[in-house]
């Protein structure tokens, strides 16, 4: 079932906004305000826990498959504000939010407290970059673009995260030229607003690629970089930490970084409650030279076995742990450098983009800007469509790319423009777009390939012949063709007219104290595009990757 919202109602839920926060800009790797005055993120994760699959992975951190965005709960925020000024914090993260739902009244008052939002564009389970068989694709986009629309009215946006823990090994560097191409058209898509919130990335920490990546999302030029490298920090635990112990590493390894840094996570829990003795060296001389603060993790408690939380929540009560007293005591302790002054440091340049080699997968070719209007016209002039017949169709798309990607090779053809390499930085003529897009083009190649033939318009019940198309094979590819010629392979993005809402999306805090609440209506995650053909785009992501192995004809 698909749930549209017109972009013209998801504007007038919010309430008009008066700006009261001063805008923080980057210059160079530092963080300034308007005054000139250099600042520091003292941020805390503010992001209640979604229900987790029943099996995860050894060693895995559990993904939700559902969300709770807890910037659309007025009275959630009017509980929780009281407790984050105590804190001293002046941003918070949220991982995942609806752009359908109204968020005037969490952000204003988060704003009337100095409380600055760093907001993830990802959303669970289908609605990121992924790390196995990453596209970047118009679903998607289109996706991080309602999001930034929703909250660019907002004073407090100090930035959009484009991804979180995508790369996490060599096999996973794969990714990074669709992370680059993200943080390429989100950075233009911001400033055609005249938004000043910033591009991040969020990364895990670990050898080998953590350094070339972090010079990869900076590398060449600054509209295909991001503005904000994060890095999920947990190597300081109790009170046997130093800077020379637990971050000399990164600090040397980032202090040519041409943006600014800071740790998107911290908070080891192998000691407790946590004494946070790495706050003061965090926002100490020694880290300022190359890092802009962090974000402590996390407010809500998590739905694991060795749960980060630094409070239980009610729908109206707030009970705070050791940890949370600790952290309050540590940051209004901090007193942060003034230094460099705003203008008085040299640019760094831009670094080279690594070379692919056996320890780094990623081109520096990018994949396209998705265009859902060439889409569109794709699927306007597609003879033979995708129509499927069930509402649960995961494993429908799965076996439906594979057997038409079999039956086109067959029959003289190919699925290479559908697929997307970032290794090789081949990227497909049709391969930036939605997934049913992607199939309804497969079925109309073998459609043509087998003179018009009805029974080859059928797959189970899942493909639709459109009357409405060219019907020759030199008519539809002219046609296709022509889809193209409109608009440059990279361009400033433009948002269609209509919004998906979220299905994987919950509703607020129950009555279940500690657990962090899921007490509210439970989507899943799998239906966050509740539209056929965006959903069908997780499947070619891990099906139709140019040299995976997964298409060879």
């Amino acid at each position: 079932m698909r749930l549209i919202v017109p972009a013209l109602f998801s504007t007038f839920l919010a309430a008009p906004f008066v700006s009261a926060l001063p805008k923080i800009t980057r210059t160079g790797k530092y963080l300034y305000d308007e005054s000139g005055t250099r600042f520091f993120i003292k941020g805390i994760a503010y992001q209640e826990p979604g229900q987790l699959p029943a099996e995860v992975p050894e060693g895995e951190f559990p993904e939700p498959t559902t969300f709770i965005d807890p910037l659309s709960q007025p009275s959630a925020c009017d509980r929780d504000i009281p407790f984050l000024k105590q804190l001293g914090v002046n941003a918070v993260r949220v991982y995942s939010v609806d752009a359908s739902a109204d968020h005037s009244h969490c952000m204003s008052v988060l704003s009337d407290a100095g409380i600055y939002t760093l907001i993830d564009l990802s959303l669970p389970v289908n609605g990121s970059i992924t790390r196995v068989g990453p596209t970047w694709t118009s679903n998607l986009l289109t996706l991080y673009l309602n999001t930034i629309d929703t909250f660019s009215q907002y004073d407090n946006v100090l930035a959009f995260n484009i991804g979180n823990e995508i790369v996490k090994d060599t096999e996973s560097t794969v990714a990074a030229p669709f992370i680059k191409a993200a943080a390429r058209d989100i950075r233009a898509y911001i400033k055609s607003k005249g938004s000043s919130a910033l591009v991040g990335y969020s990364s895990t920490d670990g050898s080998g690629w953590r350094d070339p990546l972090a010079h990869f999302l900076t590398c060449e030029s600054e509209e295909t970089s991001i503005d904000l490298w994060g890095l999920n920090d947990y190597r300081w635990c109790g009170t046997t930490g130093s800077v020379a112990d637990s971050w000399q590493e990164s600090i040397t390894a980032f202090t040519d970084l041409p943006v600014a840094a800071y740790f998107s996570e911290y908070g080891c829990n192998t000691v407790s409650p946590r004494p946070w003795a790495e706050v003061p060296s965090l926002y100490g001389t020694e880290m300022s030279a190359v890092y802009s603060g962090g974000v402590a993790f996390s407010y809500f408690p998590t739905n694991d076995a060795t749960s980060f939380g630094m409070v239980t929540v009610t729908e109206t009560a707030v009970t705070t742990t050791q940890d949370f007293t600790n952290l309050a005591s540590q940051l209004s302790s901090v007193t942060v450098p003034t230094t460099p002054a705003q203008g008085s440091g040299s640019t760094l340049p831009l670094p080279d983009c690594p070379s692919v080699s056996t320890t780094w997968l990623g081109s520096s070719t990018l994949p396209p800007t998705p265009n859902q209007a060439e889409c569109d016209c794709i699927w306007k002039d597609s003879p033979c469509v995708f129509s499927p017949q069930t509402v649960n169709q995961s494993a429908l798309f799965e076996e439906l790319f594979q057997s038409a990607c079999t039956y086109l090779g067959t029959s003289g053809g190919s699925c290479t423009p559908i697929g997307q390499n970032g290794t090789t930085g081949v990227y497909g003529e049709v391969s930036a777009c939605d997934g049913a897009t992607k199939l309804s083009w497969v079925f109309s190649q073998y459609y043509l390939a087998t003179n018009n033939n009805a029974q080859s318009c059928d797959f189970a019940g899942n493909a639709t012949v459109n009357s409405a198309s060219p019907t020759t094979a030199s008519e539809v590819n002219a046609a296709v063709s022509s889809c193209f010629a409109a608009t440059p392979s990279v361009y400033t993005p433009v948002k269609p007219t209509t919004v998906l809402a979220p299905a994987g999306h919950t509703t607020g805090t129950g009555g279940n104290g500690g657990n962090g609440g899921n007490g509210g209506n439970t989507g899943s995650a799998a239906a966050i595009f509740a539209d056929s053909r965006a959903l069908a785009g997780v499947m070619v992501a891990a099906l139709c990757v140019l040299g995976s192995g997964a298409l060879i004809f």
